[in-house]
């Protein structure tokens, strides 16, 4: 009976819909970030095997809010590299295996009494994070030994020109091709990959629609589109701005890709990573990002988008994945670039194809 009382009437007035802020929240922000670098909250638990990556959403969004003076640079540096993964002996290695950085503790094995590293999880993913952080934090890359990562690398290309993540065999799709192109572009070295059979991999993912699906033949999704245009761009197989140069030689199809991109923009303002599917805040990245490469970000809506980022920015700091839900690391960061995307003032300015500031990404 109590319970039935409580509910709301049909001839009261109806209730008042939650009230969102309708300014960007930097400094809720910060301090959410600020949080999760000191201590990850426990159901964070179950993604310990990911915690390099969780780490770069922090590092690369406090650079993004223009707060990376809240980080201990040397301290980040030193626990990034306490997760490379070396071979025992000096020379670069001829044993099938990659040899980058582990995702977490976890996942990486002591060597043997004999100092054998027995069990290497390096991981293309986890690499392509460590790298951004140290990027992010000003590392110079030549004390990093870039032929061991880069040679070993090639173990993992497939040859359809794919990526699988780890030397042990997993599965192969785009996600993996960009973190191999994002590597060894900011080596500026592509000994790690076959580029032309990496560039026709990604061709063939272009489906019937206009988006790339993340393997040959599969449905068209927001994420791997970015992968896709984005490693194109990183390996100079496209320009700049192909929407206003001739796209006619363009090796993808550009205006049914625009066509398809464009569709995603949902009426509440945000972005779907496929058709009939509920607007998320991580897609204003992974789509906002393509358009940013074509040339097109001008043709959204980018008043409704902010309003759909901002209904989804959380009291406590921090973005959720639609609105009224908790916050979380990675719709948080995708959101935050996204916001930079927008223009948002006091935020860093994005570069879209390796996903950190441009500050870091032109830095040592």
């Amino acid at each position: 009976m109590k319970a039935m009382e409580s509910e709301w009437d049909p001839l009261d007035e109806p209730p008042s819909p939650p009230c969102y802020s309708s300014v960007f929240e930097r400094d809720r922000h910060i301090s959410f970030l600020e949080m999760m670098y000191h201590l990850l909250p426990s159901p964070y638990q179950d993604q310990e095997i990911n915690h390099l990556t969780l780490a770069y959403f922090i590092i690369s969004g406090l650079d993004l809010l223009s707060a990376l003076d809240r980080v201990d640079r040397d301290a980040v540096v030193s626990w990034v590299l306490s997760f490379r993964a070396l071979p025992q002996n000096k020379g670069v290695p001829n044993d099938g295996q990659f040899y980058g950085f582990n995702g977490s503790k976890t996942s990486q094995f002591p060597p043997d009494n004999n100092g054998v590293l027995n069990r290497n999880g390096s991981h293309l993913a986890s690499t392509y994070s460590a790298l951004a952080i140290l990027k992010i934090v000003g590392y110079d890359f030549s004390s990093i030994d870039s032929e061991t990562m880069l040679t070993s690398m090639r173990n993992l290309q497939q040859p359809d020109g794919s990526f699988m993540p780890i030397h042990i065999g997993a599965e192969t799709d785009l996600r993996f091709v960009y973190c191999a192109v994002a590597i060894c572009f900011m080596f500026e070295d592509w000994r790690g990959m076959d580029k032309e059979k990496a560039k026709e991999y990604i061709i063939n993912c272009q489906s019937y629609d206009g988006g790339f699906g993340l393997r040959p033949g599969s449905e068209s999704h927001g994420g791997a589109t970015y992968c896709a245009v984005a490693s194109l761009r990183l390996m100079g197989f496209i320009g700049d701005d192909l929407l206003s140069n001739s796209s006619t030689s363009s090796i993808v199809n550009v205006p049914l890709l625009l066509d398809w991109i464009l569709q995603r923009q949902a009426t509440n303002g945000g972005f779907q990573g496929r058709p009939n599917k509920d607007s998320d805040t991580c897609y204003a990245f992974w789509i906002g990002a393509v358009l940013r490469i074509l040339g097109g970000h001008k043709l959204i809506d980018e008043k409704a988008l902010r309003g759909f980022l901002l209904t989804c920015q959380s009291e406590y700091g921090g973005l959720s994945k639609f609105p009224g839900q908790l916050p979380d690391l990675y719709h948080s960061y995708y959101g935050f670039t996204a916001f930079s995307l927008l223009g948002e003032l006091g935020m860093n300015s994005l570069c879209v194809e390796l996903g950190m500031t441009d500050l870091a990404a032109t830095g040592p």
